[in-house]
């Protein structure tokens, strides 16, 4: 993670990012051990590995885990949380939240999960007093989004899957953010990163990776240039960048 600096959990066709799941067991790894007919009849130990260190990453610190570009689940390595978070336009502090417009739910599970620690979806539905898993998981969703909570680990369950917590992410990594670069630095250190994880992208690859509108992309992925950080070609009338 501290290589590639940004990453998929799972690898998605429509973005360029390494992910964790390609880094344990290799490009097109099967999560299924098969029988003669191809039915799945357990999971690989690759696959075992990767769930449990998927969540085992964000609780000992290595790296933030959540929704924090878009819908897929990223992990960044500590190095980015700054640029990352300065990008927010917030302070940096567990409460700055508040500053920003949200939805009453939103903020009625941020509040939660500030004033009682690191929740699983089941006891934030408790504290904010709604049985709609759907709702708040919408809701932690687009607070990962904004980079208010992030996840935090996972607890076993008696039934079903493991929940994952939800942390408030400037309480969980406050050392991580205790100098927040300016916007233009942040968008550049990251731009940086995902040249250097996928070796060669486009304006549109940047843009789909990070959240970005394409033409903000395509003007930071210049200024890397001009900056001597980033060269750039022509393929068949398409352009291309990589990390010098």
């Amino acid at each position: 993670m501290d290589h590639v600096g940004i990453a998929l959990a799972w690898g998605k066709v429509d973005l360029v990012l390494p992910s964790l799941w390609e880094g344990i067991a290799g490009r097109d790894a099967d999560w299924a051990i098969r029988d003669d007919e191809g039915k799945p009849t357990g999971f690989t130990q690759e696959f075992d590995r990767f769930w449990h260190w998927k969540d085992d990453l964000s609780e000992q610190r290595l790296a933030c885990a959540g929704r924090h570009f878009g819908g897929a689940a990223f992990l960044i390595a500590p190095r980015l949380l700054a640029a990352a978070y300065a990008l927010t336009g917030r302070a940096a502090e567990a409460e700055d939240f508040r500053e920003a417009e949200l939805e009453t739910l939103d903020l009625e599970v941020a509040d939660s999960v500030l004033e009682n620690g690191p929740l699983t979806g089941p006891e934030i539905r408790r504290l904010v007093g709604t049985t709609d898993r759907k709702a708040v998981d919408r809701a932690v969703a687009r607070l990962q989004r904004r980079l208010v909570l992030t996840n935090a680990g996972a607890v076993e369950r008696r039934q079903g899957w493991r929940a994952i917590r939800q942390d408030i992410l400037a309480r969980r990594w406050k050392r991580s953010l205790l100098r927040l670069p300016s916007e233009g630095d942040a968008r550049r250190a990251l731009a940086l990163a995902v040249l250097e994880g996928t070796g060669e992208a486009s304006a549109a690859d940047l843009a789909g990776a990070l959240g970005w509108r394409r033409r903000q992309a395509e003007v930071v992925l210049v200024e890397l240039v001009d900056a001597g950080r980033a060269v750039h070609r022509d393929e068949d009338g398409l352009a291309l960048w990589q990390h010098r």
